[in-house]
């Protein structure tokens, strides 16, 4: 395999699609009472919540371990339920070179899907593809998922 790659997932939620987007744009933080087994914090540490250009701090647990990743919001799109977060501090760029991470949502009738897209570059040819955190991804989209549907 390359150095560059994309992962994608689609995982279908029977919650409200808006409430789903809204956790990811406008309230991250709350993540950290949503699903603290994954998510410890979420700290805003420029610019406001849920804007383009904003920088936030997450610190999560992967596999066991606790990670660190400073990221900026690099694409808000609420037609497509869309944020783009682009990752340039913490563990997740000790491994990477770059790494992007897109949130969308497609709905289809009742139906609706959160789909991840995650764009990375590895450092090193023999560093593995990031399935983990796309595996984390779908975590994230179903425990949020069922924290919605419970309220």
């Amino acid at each position: 395999m390359g150095l560059k790659g994309k992962l994608i997932s689609q995982t279908e939620i029977k919650g409200c699609k808006d409430l789903f987007h809204e956790m990811f744009r406008h309230k991250p933080h709350q993540l950290s009472n949503v699903v603290p087994q994954t998510i410890q914090a979420v700290d805003l540490h420029e610019g406001d919540w849920g804007t383009v250009g904003s920088v936030v701090n997450w610190n999560y647990t992967l596999e066991g371990k606790e990670k660190v990743v400073k990221v900026v919001i690099e694409d808000i799109d609420e037609e497509k339920r869309l944020v783009t977060f682009k990752a340039f501090e913490g563990n997740l760029i000790e491994e990477y070179k770059t790494f992007k991470a897109t949130v969308h949502i497609e709905s289809e009738g009742e139906n609706s899907l959160v789909i991840w897209t995650i764009e990375y570059e590895k450092q090193n040819e023999d560093d593995p593809e990031p399935f983990c955190y796309l595996q984390l991804a779908v975590n994230l989209t179903k425990d949020v998922d069922a924290h919605h549907i419970k309220q």
